[in-house]
């Protein structure tokens, strides 16, 4: 386009501030929206593979990941009493090898600080906080958003990067209903200095049972982060800052090895959240006019192939290119939900998949189905080689 659209965004997570900083970088005029009051991110640990860490380092953020990010060594899986590890793949210096970039963890506020700085080293205005968005209009070839203080600001393009709850996606699909999956998952954040634990043998351990299982990791080099998935009839709140009785945590968990029941005995007992997860239909279609979704807004997925943020970092990145690429925004949109959606419902449909092969009945059960399956080499062919900057968009 020879004119740069006006480019609004609802949502000021990972997502958002990534298509942000890669909208600004090329020249697009971006406003986004965060009705938070002051910026920050919420949670807890996240892993970043190499298929996000190349867009950042586009952003020019390779010292700060390294500052603030634990690069584990390796993906450890273990069966949940005896301790068997039953598959490992490499991570490391071996996914850097392959993918041409790291693989991090980090605690969700340190990324997000980063990501905050590259917006605001662009446009220190960029960002409009205590700003909730509550609906839009289309006209023509502008966009009118409005906010629940009753603010409106116009554009040429609505990018709904607003979560899993996504008011653009409602208004975009219709109210979308949620399923919930049978499964709620713990979190939990405890300092390295209370466990037996080498704290400096960074793995990633997912601990894998008959109907739960668990994977611990650095968030930070002095936090170990315990995520528990149980599955459970009786939990139907989905939020991630719903805060539950330690004792539960204790209790779904007690007959596990020691070393997983270690680190939730020495948990901050009023620091146990737990949330439900739910899924929705998948859709083939998530843009209307001059307005689109990226992330948990289009495609939210369970967490049990560590790739929602990165898919949402990959939506940024390729819809810059398609923008730059097109000569209306309706083309633009049109070749950016053709190449990503069937990308992201791959990652749906095998995080789904984990969900039942982590949780088989019996010892021998995972034992066997590890054994028929090599994780890693099946994510080293399609997953983390994608580069969104230079992949072909057909």
């Amino acid at each position: 386009m020879s004119v740069k659209p006006k480019v609004l965004i609802a949502g000021a997570g990972i997502g958002g501030l990534t298509a942000a900083a890669f909208l600004l970088k090329s020249g697009y005029p971006v406003r986004v929206f965060e009705q938070a009051p002051a910026l920050g991110e919420i949670g807890a640990g996240i892993h970043m593979s190499a298929n996000a860490i190349k867009m950042f380092c586009h952003l020019g953020l390779a010292d700060g990941l390294e500052k603030v990010g634990v690069k584990p060594r390796a993906y450890v899986f273990r069966l949940f009493q005896s301790g068997e590890i039953i598959q490992t793949f490499p991570l490391g210096e071996e996914h850097r090898r392959l993918h041409g970039a790291p693989y991090y963890l980090f605690h969700r506020a340190d990324i997000h600080e980063l990501l905050v700085g590259a917006v605001r080293d662009l446009d220190p205005d960029a960002v409009r906080l205590s700003s909730t968005v509550e609906g839009f209009e289309e006209k023509g070839s502008t966009i009118t958003v409005r906010l629940t203080d009753g603010r409106s600001e116009e554009g040429d393009l609505l990018i709904g990067a607003d979560g899993i709850k996504s008011v653009v996606r409602e208004q975009i699909l219709g109210k979308a209903e949620a399923h919930y999956t049978g499964n709620a998952a713990w979190r939990i954040l405890v300092p390295t200095e209370r466990l037996s634990r080498d704290a400096t043998d960074f793995v990633m351990t997912v601990w894998v049972g008959p109907g739960a299982h668990a994977v611990v990791y650095n968030a930070r080099a002095d936090r170990i982060c315990f995520v528990g998935s149980v599955e459970s009839s009786d939990w139907s709140e989905e939020s991630w800052t719903v805060k539950c009785d330690w004792s539960q945590m204790r209790d779904d968990f007690s007959a596990w090895h020691p070393e997983v029941r270690e680190i939730i005995e020495n948990a901050d007992r009023d620091q146990c959240y737990r949330w439900g997860l739910f899924i929705r239909s998948k859709v083939d279609h998530w843009s209307q006019g001059h307005v689109t979704l990226l992330g948990d807004a289009a495609h939210a997925t369970l967490p049990f192939l560590a790739q929602g943020a990165v898919m949402a970092v990959e939506d940024g990145v390729v819809l810059t290119r398609c923008l730059d690429r097109c000569s209306s925004i309706e083309e633009a949109l049109d070749l950016y939900q053709r190449n990503r959606i069937p990308r992201t419902s791959r990652v749906i449909e095998e995080s789904t998949d984990n969900a039942r092969l982590f949780h088989l009945a019996t010892e021998e059960d995972l034992r066997k189905a590890f054994a028929e399956r090599t994780l890693g080499a099946e994510r080293n062919q399609w997953l983390y080689n994608y580069d969104a900057l230079s992949v072909e968009l057909t």
